[in-house]
């Protein structure tokens, strides 16, 4: 059996691992699929009708709540990281000669699953609300490969905050800058109507471009520049992620 064979062989027993410790845990589940669903019943249904957007609120809100929901389930997937490294277990599977890599794939294969369940219940609620896209099915596999790219990306960066956080508690604390910053985007008003300072914060983080990729998408009008800058930002948190994260567990593992 080839090396590349095991180490899939492996991570699918790590993903099959983190699919059942998801599915035991309801605050995972409601932090990465129902509370988005809240935010969104609250920012449509409540504050709404605030909003002056230029199109129906639900159409303007629902790609900064995709980008959100991916957010929220990162918090898991730090402390569940974590937990493996300060409890043994992944002492315990070295042990048993189970792949490295796939230790680390089975958390990010995971959490990028779990980031598409909860954007598929936000797109599913979205439509119930009156979301009315105009998106081509092309579009629509663009919504999905930025929805995974985002989430494969956002996974590695988790997965090292969770291993070089000291304690469970503080591996779900170093996520929350993570869940904030799409509060801090253009997920819920345009970024031209904030004030000085916050508004060039929120058209140069990271959040902004994806966001505004995921609107064109879904409008059926992408704009090339975000979608250069998203895929961009994308990449570059998805490698910090990855050296960072396998830097760290070649030290402490």
């Amino acid at each position: 059996m080839s090396t590349a064979s095991i180490t899939l062989a492996d991570s699918a027993i790590m993903l099959r691992r983190n699919v059942k410790h998801t599915l035991r845990n309801p605050v995972t589940v409601f932090n990465a699929v129902l509370f988005p669903i809240v935010l969104m019943l609250m920012f449509v249904k409540v504050l709404g009708g605030g909003f002056s957007v230029g199109v129906p609120y639900i159409d303007y809100v629902t790609p900064g709540l995709l980008v959100m929901a991916i957010s929220y389930g990162l918090g898991a997937t730090a402390t569940e990281v974590n937990s493996d490294m300060t409890k043994g277990v992944i002492n315990r599977l070295k042990v048993m000669d189970v792949s490295r890599g796939a230790m680390l794939s089975g958390h990010v294969i995971m959490t990028t699953l779990r980031a598409v369940v909860a954007c598929a219940a936000i797109i599913g609620v979205a439509f119930l609300m009156g979301f009315d896209p105009g998106a081509s099915a092309v579009q629509w596999l663009g919504v999905l490969g930025m929805v995974v790219l985002l989430g494969f990306a956002a996974s590695w960066l988790t997965v090292a905050m969770g291993l070089a956080a000291k304690t469970v508690e503080s591996a779900g604390m170093a996520t929350v800058p993570l869940i904030m910053l799409p509060f801090l985007s253009s997920a819920f008003v345009p970024a031209d109507t904030m004030g000085a300072g916050v508004k060039q914060f929120v058209e140069y983080q990271p959040f902004t471009p994806i966001i505004e990729t995921l609107r064109g998408l879904l409008a059926g009008n992408p704009q090339t520049g975000d979608t250069v800058a998203a895929v961009a930002w994308c990449l570059g948190i998805a490698l910090l992620g990855y050296v960072w994260a396998v830097a760290t567990f070649k030290k402490r593992a």
